[in-house]
């Protein structure tokens, strides 16, 4: 009786720990009962997420920010979007963890330790943009299937690890390589062992660019196991479908990956124009690379009421892709005309830049702060939703926020 006492006062004691407060009547519950209060897991505290963030699945975990929460110039963990297709992996073995090289178009296949890649290549730092494809999703009509991102599946972070260019040069690429794709840790949500829930890749050109690279670290530390610890892939500038999670293996093929999530109409949209709704084959479907031009107001939240003659200080961030932001413009008169923003030039190639005005409003009322960026080619944000595409990816609408003058 004794032992069996001293179990469930050590077990009580374990569950208060967890759940951070006194567990009232503890010693009432019946030995081997789970408080409810862990039985749900809370996302935000096992993934270290800030309690404003917004959670759209839990099978996959899928969960994106508010726009105010996006303000910082690197983003931290707390306001990172998750975006995942299969089950984070666990019991991750760091000491024992390898990436292999292998594929149709390889010279030697290869495996490395992640030691052996820390300490045999050089590192490198970069701040890069990372977007959903589906980012804005939900604002599409018809609506498109998949989860409904709003405007916060969007991150800039810095990340550091070895330039993919310089491990494919290591071991030998043939002549007849054309992609480069990558294989994870994580596992299908069927349990099945022998799926993987997603395995993309990119053109031989991108996985060459020097900010393309096998990360282990974010803003100088370990990155979060959501994020894709103990190593991620980060093609900065792309669909961050293209930047996998938990790598364990790359392969360089020949031809185009035909791995999960590469066929069919996943992270594809059509190669012409469609009317909403409409079917579209997928031989007429084509890839998604680099993400158009889109902008984003971090501050103030959407619904600030300032006095008269005040004016307004707003700012936030702009990206474009493989492309740099060539000047950002505001409106307050739903785009009937537009003044220039300050702009700042990015960090780094494929890192966002941040833009900052003051606003002045004529009288008092209701107004709507829009923002529209505009790339070095000359490609500007549409003011509403653009074309319509089956799964509802490149929304790069204006943003815009509410202010109430009164």
């Amino acid at each position: 009786m004794r032992r069996r006492s001293f179990i469930k006062k050590a077990a009580l004691s374990s569950l208060t720990t967890i759940i951070g407060v006194e567990i009232v009547f503890g010693e009432m519950m019946p030995l081997g009962y789970t408080p409810l209060a862990l039985q749900d897991p809370d996302p935000f505290q096992m993934f270290k997420k800030d309690k404003e963030m917004v959670v759209l699945n839990d099978k996959p975990w899928n969960m994106e920010a508010q726009a105010h929460l996006l303000d910082e110039k690197i983003t931290s963990n707390k306001y990172m979007f998750i975006r995942n297709n299969g089950k984070v992996p666990e019991d991750i073995d760091v000491g024992r963890w390898t990436v292999t090289f292998d594929g149709e178009s390889i010279q030697q296949e290869k495996t490395y330790s992640l030691q052996e890649l820390k300490s045999k290549f050089k590192p490198y730092s970069y701040q890069l943009t990372l977007e959903c494809g589906g980012n804005g999703r939900s604002e599409f009509d018809p609506p498109a299937k998949g989860n409904q991102w709003t405007v916060g599946a969007v991150s800039n972070a810095e990340w550091t690890g070895v330039r993919l260019k310089d491990i494919l040069e290591d071991i030998g690429v043939k002549k007849d390589a054309v992609y480069v794709a990558y294989h994870a840790a994580d596992t299908h949500l069927s349990g099945d062992p022998d799926k993987e829930p997603i395995s993309r890749g990119v053109p031989l050109q991108k996985a060459l660019q020097d900010e393309t690279l096998l990360a282990y670290q974010m803003n100088g530390e370990d990155i979060p196991l959501v994020h894709g610890y103990p190593l991620r892939l980060v093609c900065g500038g792309w669909p961050a479908s293209a930047s996998g999670k938990w790598i364990n293996r790359i392969s360089v093929r020949n031809k185009v990956h035909d791995g999960p999530k590469m066929t069919g109409s996943s992270y594809r949209v059509p190669c012409e124009p469609v009317g909403p709704g409409e079917k579209v084959k997928d031989e007429d479907m084509c890839i998604i690379e680099s993400m158009p031009v889109k902008s984003l107001i971090t501050f103030p939240k959407s619904g600030a009421m300032i006095k008269p003659g005040r004016k307004l200080d707003i700012r936030g961030h702009a990206w474009a892709g493989e492309l740099e932001v060539a000047k950002i413009e505001y409106s307050i008169d739903f785009g009937g005309t537009w003044q220039a923003c300050t702009l700042e030039s990015p960090a780094n190639r494929l890192a966002w830049q941040h833009f900052s005005a003051q606003v002045s409003f004529p009288k008092k009322g209701y107004y709507e702060v829009w923002a529209k960026a505009t790339d070095a080619e000359g490609n500007s944000q549409p003011m509403l939703v653009p074309g319509w595409n089956p799964k509802g990816y490149l929304n790069n609408a204006c943003h815009r926020i509410a202010v109430k003058v009164g």
